[in-house]
């Protein structure tokens, strides 16, 4: 499950940590707020193509964290409980 999102230096948000809870969580606001701001960086942490042209105007990079909470049994954690290592979000293992 999706616990938070910290997003820094992109378009109009300079810095913003967002938590979530458990059950359903709403994002409304007006046209303009950031509403897809938010839906692009948790894209990005997701894998998707970041782009220059989102990062702050005058800072040198964006930088979006995710933070989430996985049940023992998500296929990662066993692989990385095998090598020894704390979950590691560059991690390669086969699952």
């Amino acid at each position: 499950m999706l616990r938070g999102l910290d997003i820094r230096d992109m378009l109009i948000i300079d810095r913003l940590e967002l938590a979530f809870q458990p059950g359903l969580n709403v994002l409304t606001g007006e046209t303009g707020a950031g509403k897809s701001i938010l839906l692009d960086s948790l894209g990005f942490v997701l894998g998707w193509r970041g782009r220059a042209d989102l990062v702050r105007q005058g800072a040198e990079q964006g930088e979006v964290t995710a933070w989430f909470d996985l049940p023992d049994t998500h296929p990662p954690i066993p692989c990385w409980r095998r090598r020894g290592s704390p979950p590691d979000p560059n991690c390669c293992c086969a699952v």
